[in-house]
């Protein structure tokens, strides 16, 4: 429920708080003038969450067609393959870039010409509701803006973050183990040295200048006309900087993200605001604000790396034990709930969670099956794990299991991924079940490129339609798995939800219905055992399994190796 004692703050106030009286007033001048500015271009509509929203996770370049621009054939694919069960697509940053596969833009407002253009984003967006990334901590150093800045241009003064070399940053929390600062060479020869958090190539932008809050403020509201539905804030945790602190969950950080939505939402009540802040679980959460002035959606970032030790310990425990604790501020507010994604598998998120000597175990089982692990410097200059670099499939089972057994394993993640209260992501790799690539890494030198192959979408399709091949199992099973989820309302993202011990190998996920009185009972056994059940007396008899459709009329069951079986209430009218 909402916080108590919270007052809504206007637009005037945010800026009083972060600006001086002076700054704060022109701020809200320019303010006022974007929204007036973009009333008369963007017509507003309705839209709210459902259990049918799933948001795919996918490069606008992810497929490839000769002789055709990647987003045409994106968007071919998803309207062959998955339009009957996903509505929402994330395109990872499709604006030219220098860097980082799009997470070093150039400029915030074209299309990379490598992909396609506004027309093709159009088009997308007329089947799909459409998630644009705004990357708007950083961006890369051959922008006109960084490069106008060098240049002492008047109009882009302190439009980054500079600083003298000698100051002591040692308390500034590093997501890399890469400098803070990085030198460059100004138009006068002077060698400037400037923010980088996460590298050379990405030089943060400076929000102690009210100038630059407004011209990302116009860039948001670009992508509100050309379609974004909802907007996801990358690595917006870092955004404000203040020498002497950890530089990370700043007061001004939160009030900038209200801000931010408080301003698009005069125009655009409808955008969805969703925070992408990989750290530790209780501060992943804080993004959630009072439950009705922040993020919207909240990446449920500790979920991957604990399904993955559950799956490889054959043991919930800890996982259900963690999920009992999630809260939300409010029922306008909901998880983002995924198990990969372009990024690694996170383990800051779990670091309050599992302790060294688990996450240590995950490393291991990662190293075995392939993976790789990326580090990050800690406040000493120690080096830490930060991510699994691997594809999902490969972290959870091993590339020389047999494939039935990987693909088993693999969808009992999934599955309790779409089970948990929330909207659903799926990343493109797994819903394809690709492993990891490691010619990218080879080719690129960058970890991450391992789960970042992209495909020629003759030769994809084909593996989709070849029985013997694990992607054809795993899309297969994905699809109606997701054909289940957006059919039931008990599924809904803002539900009323409860987590079950029934047996420390299976995660129990009760989802109610108080709309349609079909509640339903999510069960998901991590192990290969057999495992002998009863039902708890809330599930009213008799049930239906969704995925096999067989009417349970017994309080005791059985789960064979790595089942999954979603338990649904019948109404009177559906039980003969």
């Amino acid at each position: 429920m909402k916080k108590s004692g919270y007052v809504k703050k206007s637009i005037e106030e945010r800026l009083n708080f972060i600006y001086d009286k002076e700054d704060a007033k022109k701020a809200l001048k320019g303010i006022n003038d974007l929204i007036e500015k973009y009333k008369k271009r963007i017509k507003p509509h309705y839209y709210k969450m459902s259990e049918k929203d799933i948001i795919l996770i996918t490069y606008g370049d992810q497929v490839r067609r000769p002789n055709e621009e990647p987003l045409e054939s994106l968007k071919y694919f998803l309207d062959q393959r998955v339009k009957d069960v996903i509505n929402t697509v994330h395109i990872l940053p499709f604006y030219p870039y220098s860097s980082d596969d799009g997470f070093s833009v150039i400029d915030y407002c074209k299309v990379s010409p490598m992909m396609g253009n506004w027309e093709h984003i159009k088009e997308l967006a007329s089947e799909y509701r459409l998630m644009f990334d705004a990357v708007i901590n950083h961006m890369s150093q051959y922008s006109d803006w960084f490069q106008n800045f060098l240049k002492d241009d008047p109009k882009y003064e302190n439009f980054f973050v500079e600083v003298d070399p000698t100051e002591d940053l040692s308390k500034v929390v590093r997501p890399r183990t890469t400098p803070v600062l990085h030198g460059y060479r100004d138009y006068s020869g002077k060698i400037r040295y400037i923010w980088t958090t996460f590298s050379k190539d990405q030089v943060d932008l400076n929000y102690s200048n009210y100038k630059v809050l407004l011209a990302i403020l116009e860039v948001l509201f670009c992508y509100v006309e050309k379609g974004a539905r909802l907007i996801r804030l990358d690595a917006i945790a870092f955004i404000w900087k203040e020498i002497g602190t950890s530089c990370v969950h700043l007061p001004q950080t939160h009030e900038l993200i209200q801000l931010m939505r408080e301003v698009l939402h005069k125009v655009a009540p409808y955008v969805v605001i969703i925070t992408e802040t990989n750290v530790p679980h209780e501060e992943n959460i804080s993004y959630f604000g009072s439950g009705d002035d922040e993020a919207q959606m909240v990446y449920n970032f500790a979920l991957p790396p604990l399904l993955a030790y559950s799956v490889l310990k054959s043991d919930t425990t800890i996982l259900t034990d963690w999920a009992k604790t999630l809260t939300l501020p409010s029922d306008k507010v909901c998880f983002f709930n995924f198990t990969a994604s372009h990024d690694g598998c996170g383990l800051r998120p779990v670091s309050d969670i599992l302790t060294k000597e688990q996450v240590e175990f995950i490393i291991e089982e990662t190293k075995k099956h392939g993976g790789l692990v990326s580090y990050r410097s800690d406040n000493e200059g120690r080096e830490s794990p930060y991510e699994l670099n691997a594809s999902y499939i490969d972290i959870v089972s091993d590339p020389l299991e047999d494939d039935d057994i990987r693909a088993k394993k693999m969808m009992i993640t999934q599955a309790s991924a779409l089970a948990m209260p929330g909207v659903g992501g799926v990343y493109f790799h797994s819903l394809v079940g690709s492993s990891s690539y490691h010619e990218g890494v080879r080719h690129t030198g960058i970890k991450r490129a391992i789960n970042r192959e992209k495909f020629n979408l003759d030769v994809l399709n084909e593996e989709l339609n070849d029985e013997g091949n694990i992607r054809f199992t795993i899309f297969r099973r994905y699809k109606k798995l997701l054909s289940i989820r957006i059919t039931e309302k008990a599924f809904n993202p803002f539900g009323e939800f409860e987590f079950l011990s029934l047996d420390r190998r299976v995660f129990a996920v009760y989802r109610k219905c108080k709309e349609c009185k079909n509640d339903i009972l999510a069960l998901h056994n991590f192990s290969n055992d057999i495992v002998k059940l009863k039902i708890p007396k809330l599930m009213k008899f008799p049930l239906l399994d969704l995925i096999t459709h067989k009417k349970i009329k017994s309080d005791e069951i059985s789960l064979s190796g790595y089942q999954i079986m979603w338990l649904k209430g019948l109404r009177e009218d559906e039980k003969k």
